[in-house]
């Protein structure tokens, strides 16, 4: 119910914004609104504005919504109303009504991300853990212990905004500046190689490849949890239980038991365990995962976490009001422009078509990050406002986008373009949002089936 309620009440927020974007400015260009819908399919409220004339509308399917206005290609219009026509209105003034659903989409993400960088975000210190030799990491000079500061001279308070800088540099792939500090604060400088980054490096964990991880406490093999259905309860391993040797190597930490289950997928694994007084041994089975380009194991299970010692890695970012309205600009376009960055090479085939999702996904995270608190949801409405946004600019026919671009044609051409041309398009639209729709409940389905 949790997810069902925040994933409504997310798409009821962002679709109440988008669509009062085009209201907001249609009205103050003088044009008619006829109806606002909140939602499609059957009515289920309506209600009329006494001075407006607009009627006001809750549809039964909350997947969306729109406004319906006064225009001339969509039925008769009276002599006396035909000023407040959207046909008849400036071009410029219908590429501002088109673009303002859009544009209301960023604001919304502006304005939670103004909120929760004053309130404070919270996240962990960018310490490095283990580097890899041979890896881009150990090639600079990164040890262990040290912290990141600043990346190409930005600053970098969290290890979360650490992977979300080198996210947004790896598409370029090519060398980025490292500031670090080590133990006994010496300022250190590197140079980090990027260039061995490839396109499926995006789809899974690419700091690994470029042997970058986080300085976590120490995590015993003891299991703390385990998933419903998983392989590891089906094989009778139950929360406390203490590993000691898989495939009869002895296992003395967590990520020791991770490699021996990574490394063995669909192949059977004892596992010699200590429960309270007794000695166990058990057989397990991993799961065969496909992840980054390569096959690995996974048995549905977790370990028993130190909350104390990863309470002391946590820390919060905040920022006055000023900085904080500067972060939440600089937030938002960044989202934006890799967002776009990442829909290029997905079309161009440099990024898996994987990373597309769907409602059944978007419900699932809804539904993590409003349990996870109010902080997690409200970056959560920050980024699918985002995407909202970019999404409906994209010059595809159907969406605000494609209707820019009709109307560039027209400030080119000096006229409309032609009623063949609107119908085309809207074939073509159709056409390509629906492909989008049907592989984006694929993926969903396939990662519901997957785990």
């Amino acid at each position: 119910m949790t997810t069902l309620f925040a994933f409504v009440g997310a798409l009821v927020l962002l679709v109440i914004f988008h669509e009062y974007g085009h209201y907001w400015v249609a009205r103050r260009c003088g044009v008619k609104v006829l109806v606002f819908s909140l939602g499609f399919g059957k009515v289920i409220y309506r209600k009329r504005g006494a001075r407006s004339g607009t009627e006001w509308v809750i549809s039964a399917i909350p997947l969306g919504g729109y406004v319906k206005m006064l225009d001339e290609r969509e039925g008769e219009v009276l002599p006396e109303e035909l000023g407040m026509a959207f046909n008849r209105k400036p071009v410029l003034q219908r590429m501002a009504i088109v673009v303002a659903g859009p544009l209301a989409n960023f604001m919304l993400a502006i304005l939670l991300y103004w909120v929760l960088f004053m309130h404070g975000v919270p996240g962990l210190k960018p310490v490095l853990g283990e580097v890899p030799s041979h890896t881009p990491a150990a090639m600079a000079q990164m040890h262990k212990g040290e912290t990141i500061i600043a990346i190409n001279g930005e600053t970098i308070p969290s290890w979360q905004e650490l992977n979300w800088r080198l996210m947004t540099l790896a598409l370029g792939r090519g060398e980025v500046e490292v500031e670090a500090r080590d133990a006994r604060g010496t300022v250190l400088h590197h140079s980090l190689d990027m260039s061995t980054l490839v396109a499926a490096d995006l789809d899974g964990e690419f700091l690994d490849k470029l042997g970058l991880h986080l300085d976590q406490p120490a995590l015993l093999p003891v299991i703390g949890v385990l998933s419903e259905g998983g392989v590891a309860k089906l094989a009778g391993l139950r929360a406390g239980d203490l590993i000691l040797r898989a495939d009869g190597l002895p296992v003395q930490s967590w990520s020791a038991l991770v490699d021996v289950v990574r490394t063995h997928p669909g192949r059977a694994v004892q596992l010699d365990i200590q429960r309270g007084e007794m000695t166990l041994s058990l057989v397990v089975i991993p799961q065969a995962v496909a992840e980054s380009g390569k096959t690995i194991g996974k048995i549905g299970a977790g370990p028993k976490v130190d909350q104390a010692a990863w309470q002391a890695m946590v820390i919060s970012v905040s920022y006055d009001p000023m900085a904080a309205f500067s972060q939440s600009l600089k937030k938002t376009w960044d989202t934006s422009v890799i967002s776009l960055k990442m829909m290029g090479k997905m079309v161009s085939g440099e990024v898996s078509m994987k990373n597309l999702s769907g409602p059944l996904t978007i419900a699932d995270y809804a539904g993590q990050s409003a349990h996870m608190g109010v902080v997690a949801y409200l970056g959560f409405l920050a980024l699918i406002s985002i995407s909202l946004g970019v999404l409906n600019l994209l010059p595809v026919p159907l969406l605000d986008g494609g209707h820019l671009l009709y109307y560039v044609a027209e400030l080119i051409k000096g006229s409309p373009v032609s009623e063949r041309a609107w119908e085309n398009g809207q074939k073509i639209g159709i056409a390509l949002l629906g492909t989008l729709m049907v592989l984006a409940f694929y993926n969903d389905i396939n990662r519901l089936i997957s785990g």
